[in-house]
């Protein structure tokens, strides 16, 4: 998987952050309780907030849904979902994202772009979101200043894969993001510039959803999933996010 600079962040040297922070108990990913952190969110400081600059593109507002299916008979395992972007796309092509694009001059607000972009990308219609709030900006390396809207998602929907955009849509436990011994964090130089990125490689036994579909199908058990970059970062901001708000 090669990257805009040349390489494959699988390579890059890693470790893991030994701050002794607990992984959250499952509890705190119930929807009552997530409900209850952004109705009353905790004094934080996001860990992760801009990338180095990769040229001089004009900043582009933009927004991504972070979609927690409430799986589980009481809604208790809760996922998170994220898709498969296509290879032939301009920008951040092949990596794995969460639904999300562009603010247009159309959207009446982040929540509408985001809520519109996850229609257009996985058929998740609004009537199946129930939005919780938002997460502070993230700023690419491409100049996207990205919102992220964090939202409940009822395990009823279904979806239907815009094959243009994304290749495929997957789950993944909220709790395997959310303990962060599964967080790398990558660090190198590259033309005198200091880069660092986190990254949370997942090896699923049953995660990969078909197109048009939200039924699990069984995936290769040598599959590996590489979130990294801009979307592994703001998965590490709403972990410390939620950390923070458990720590009380």
């Amino acid at each position: 998987m090669k990257h805009a600079l040349g390489f494959d962040p699988r390579d890059i040297p890693w470790s893991v952050q030994d701050q002794h922070w607990p992984a959250l108990p499952p509890a705190a990913l119930h929807a009552e309780s997530l409900r209850g952190v952004f109705k009353n969110p905790p004094v934080w400081t996001p860990e992760v907030k801009r990338e180095p600059s990769l040229g001089q593109r004009a900043p582009q507002a933009a927004a991504v849904l972070v979609p927690i299916v409430m799986r589980g008979e009481q809604g208790n395992e809760p996922h998170l979902l994220l898709t498969q972007r296509t290879q032939h796309l301009s920008s951040h092509a092949g990596q794995i994202a969460f639904p999300g694009g562009k603010v247009d001059p159309d959207d009446q607000s982040v929540e509408h772009a985001a809520l519109r972009e996850a229609e257009e990308e996985v058929g998740l219609t609004a009537e199946h979101v129930e939005v919780l709030g938002q997460l502070p900006s993230y700023i690419t390396g491409t100049s996207f200043h990205i919102t992220p809207v964090v939202a409940l998602v009822s395990p009823n929907h279904t979806l239907q894969t815009n094959a243009y955009e994304v290749e495929f849509a997957f789950e993944v436990p909220l709790s395997f993001l959310m303990d962060p011994a599964n967080h790398r964090l990558h660090q190198w130089e590259n033309n005198g510039v200091q880069r660092q990125w986190y990254s949370m490689p997942y090896r699923p036994a049953t995660t990969k959803l078909s197109h048009g579909s939200n039924a699990s199908n069984a995936s290769n058990p040598e599959t590996e999933y590489f979130i990294w970059g801009a979307t592994a970062g703001m998965i590490r901001n709403f972990y410390r996010f939620l950390l923070a708000s458990n720590s009380l």
